[in-house]
């Protein structure tokens, strides 16, 4: 601990950001990096405690208040390093993160907790900066082979970890460039896809092979993904977006976020989209239906295109300011939250549901009709009640369906393989992340479900030491879970 009353004589400092009327006019990034001096301030917060129950809140086990020592005492190479150690990617989780690492911190039982994130992003901007991250490849090769399929954050979290293993790796996308979610479900204000690329260098000159536009079980056989590996893993990810079947939902108009998000990425890349296909919330009406992270990445998205105005709705009821009674720490606080692209405008409307939507004569959306709900606990379960009376309608020209995703897409990869999908749609796996074809492995919300990036590089590095093991008998890769 290198401040023994840091904690009590340092507030924790907002993350600085540039100013919502320059953001919103381009799609760089919303934060900043802060100082070396306000970073090492914000390390000494970190109480060093006897339990640190911040390693239970990041599903990566990060060895958070050692970093946070290093940095207050200006060794930012040793920083890095612990860092490396349980988090391949950093910059990808120091950017993107909700962190609940600092959910869990202990500081926040009774104070704001340590800027655990904005210490993440700091220590891995400044070693790229100082060339301190560079390639290593593996100094000999087991001639061992994998395919991993899908190029999310578990997919590079996994072939990371294999190719130091010394294996042979293969990356398949199906897309045109690597990154899955990461390229084109985040947009470019959250996360500059130069950041990415970067990553992605290194990794191509340690030996890993990327392979785009390869749709496995169309493009390519599985068969032939069977005879030419020694394993397959699968990081396809939940990409089967939830729909909202009421009536008027074939008009045009109404779009999956998913698919709003990623043509929105693909313009910051450079491509181009013909007018017909353009999905744009210029001089629009929008109604984001979905009050989540992903709905909060359109409401940023169309305040850039330039809505005239947006409205984001929410089926719960809206979260409490503090903690409330039944949400003790150290778990994942249930609060009020407010994102950049909430400071930036438009209306969040919680406690209703969206019941039809309205023709404009033309086959277009053109209103939607919504109601207001009440939500109900009964036997553990949730319902949700309409009030009488509370019926509304609201213009709309855009509708973006934000609501998640219910699992992995069930197409020919997954039928050819065989494997056991689990009671809640997605693939089954053993303890050693096999599923129930050998040599198949599973890692990512394809076995999980829907879920944070820093869960998908935790179990891509957890099933590459099940791969590891499979091929070589014995794996000295470490496991993020279990």
């Amino acid at each position: 601990m290198g401040k023994p009353t840091g904690f009590i004589e340092i507030s924790r400092s907002k993350p600085h950001s540039r100013p919502i009327e320059v953001r919103v006019r381009d799609w760089k990034e919303v934060y900043l990096l802060d100082s070396e001096a306000d970073m090492r301030q914000q390390g000494a917060r970190c109480m060093d405690c006897g339990i640190p129950f911040c390693h239970q809140g990041c599903p990566l086990g990060n060895l958070i208040p050692e970093w946070n020592d290093l940095v207050y005492r200006n060794r930012w190479e040793n920083a890095i390093e612990r860092l490396h150690a349980t988090n391949n990617f950093p910059e990808f989780t120091g950017h993107l993160c909700p962190a609940p690492c600092e959910g869990s911190c202990v500081l926040g039982i009774n104070d704001d907790p340590v800027a655990i994130k904005n210490l993440e992003v700091s220590i891995v901007e400044r070693a790229f900066e100082e060339g301190w991250i560079r390639a290593h490849p593996p100094a000999s090769r087991t001639g061992r082979s994998v395919a991993v399929v899908g190029s999310g954050p578990a997919g590079l979290a996994a072939a990371d970890q294999l190719n130091r293993a010394g294996h042979l790796v293969t990356v398949f996308e199906r897309a045109d460039r690597i990154g899955g979610l990461l390229r084109y479900g985040i947009p470019e204000f959250k996360l500059e896809k130069r950041w990415l690329d970067r990553r992605l260098a290194l990794m191509a000159q340690e030996g890993v092979v990327f392979r785009t536009g390869l749709n496995i079980g169309a493009d390519v056989p599985v068969a032939a993904l069977r005879r030419d590996f020694d394993a397959i893993v699968l990081c396809g990810g939940a990409t089967a977006p939830r729909d909202l079947a009421i009536p008027g939902r074939s008009l045009a108009g109404i779009h999956f976020a998913v698919d709003y998000l990623t043509q929105q990425n693909r313009i910051c890349e450079g491509d181009s989209v013909a007018g017909s296909d353009r999905i744009t919330a210029e001089g629009k009406h929008v109604v984001i239906i979905g009050g989540g992270d992903t709905g909060a990445d359109c409401l940023g998205t169309a305040h850039r295109q330039g809505a005239a105005s947006v409205a984001q709705f929410e089926l719960l009821p809206r979260p409490a300011d503090t903690r409330p009674a039944d949400n003790p720490w150290p778990l994942w606080p249930a609060i009020f939250r407010t994102s950049a692209a909430h400071e930036e405008g438009g209306d969040r409307l919680y406690s209703v549901s969206t019941e039809r939507f309205v023709d404009d004569g033309q086959g277009r959306v053109a209103a939607l009709q919504g109601v207001r709900v009440e939500m109900l606990r009964e036997g553990g379960r949730m319902r949700f009640v309409s009030q009488p009376g509370s019926q509304f309608d609201l213009k709309a020209d855009l509708v973006l369906l934000a609501m998640g995703f219910v699992g992995p897409e069930q197409g020919s990869l997954l039928s050819t393989l065989g494997v056991t999908m689990s009671e809640r749609g997605n693939v089954w796996r053993d303890a050693n992340w096999m599923t129930s074809e050998g040599g198949v492995f599973v890692a990512g919300d394809m076995q999980r479900g829907q879920s944070l990036i820093v869960w998908a590089i935790a179990d891509g590095r957890s099933a590459a030491r099940g791969v590891d093991a499979f091929l070589m008998g014995s794996s000295s890769l470490p496991a993020a879970v279990a």
